[in-house]
């Protein structure tokens, strides 16, 4: 009777804990001073994600300084087909983004879009264009760029959003020294805008998410105005480009101003040269008047 009694109480005991535990295996009750504890089992680590490599990155950005990207055919962001060379003849501004990011490209956008701003009002709303290229395809459709435009509220006429073919994208980021790495939740990338001068040349990267118009601004205007005499070809061009020069970044207000100190500067050459030019002829008139005078 006292073994019918003791094994149908494990038959209990192993039923609830059966049942208690969702289908996990219970070990039967032992004497606690026989009891041997079960051996203990590692977790598996989790694998922790690497993002880019810094430091190459860095060096692959700055490699493509003064090299020309190929001339690369992209959909705009109304379904056009857009050439890179499209926008020579004017200094470029070029970032890579992709619709997907919910935090970084956003703010880093809204904050070039501010700098652009600036920049507008003060050296003219076509001296430069900008392009964001969307990297993460297809899913950077022209659609998905246009309502990211949309909601960052961009609405530049010179701003153009551009979808490459996803064969293309590899070729097109090493040509810019644009990095990128997809990770669990996104992409890994870098945050830089390339400048380019009018022929299409990067001459300038400008790293951050908090682009500011005069870490832009600056680069921009020696481009606009480094050609102030030989690029110009009418007195309307020259003044443009005396105006870009005459500008200064003001840290408190986030704008350009004029700078008059410039201005007096010019002013002083050019009131030099015309003193000279003065005393020049004057002296070439008396030059001819003493040699009309007859010999005594």
């Amino acid at each position: 009777m006292h073994d019918c009694r003791l094994k149908l109480s494990r038959i209990l005991v192993a039923a609830a804990f059966t049942l208690g535990l969702g289908g996990v295996c219970a070990q039967p009750v032992e004497n606690n001073s026989n009891r041997v504890a079960p051996p203990a089992v590692e977790k598996p680590q989790e694998a922790k994600f690497k993002g880019l490599d810094q430091e190459a990155a860095l060096r692959d950005s700055l490699a493509v300084i003064g090299q020309q990207p190929g001339d690369y055919t992209m959909r705009d962001q109304n379904g056009d087909p857009v050439a890179l060379s499209k926008f020579r003849g004017k200094p470029l501004l070029v970032n890579f983004i992709y619709t997907g990011c919910f935090k970084i490209c956003p703010t880093s956008s809204r904050a070039l879009r501010k700098a652009v701003n600036a920049m507008r009002d003060r050296f003219g709303d076509d001296q430069f264009n900008v392009v964001s290229i969307g990297f993460d395809q297809p899913t950077d459709s022209p659609m998905a760029l246009r309502e990211f435009a949309a909601k960052q509220s961009i609405r530049d006429a010179n701003w153009r959003f551009l979808s490459p073919a996803k064969v293309d994208v590899a070729a097109i980021s090493r040509s810019f020294g644009f990095s990128f790495m997809a990770t669990p939740i996104g992409f890994d990338h870098t945050l830089q805008v390339s400048v380019l001068d009018a022929s299409g040349r990067i001459v300038q990267q400008v790293f951050g998410d908090a682009f500011g118009p005069d870490s832009l601004g600056e680069p921009l205007k020696k481009l606009l105005g480094g050609t102030l005499v030989s690029g110009s070809t009418s007195l309307t061009d020259m003044l443009s480009k005396v105006r870009i020069l005459c500008s200064v970044y003001d840290p408190v207000t986030g704008r350009y101003r004029v700078d008059y100190s410039l201005y007096i500067e010019i002013a002083g050459f050019l009131t030099f040269v015309l003193i000279m030019f003065t005393l020049a002829v004057q002296e070439w008139r008396r030059h001819r008047a003493r040699k009309r005078q007859p010999a005594a």
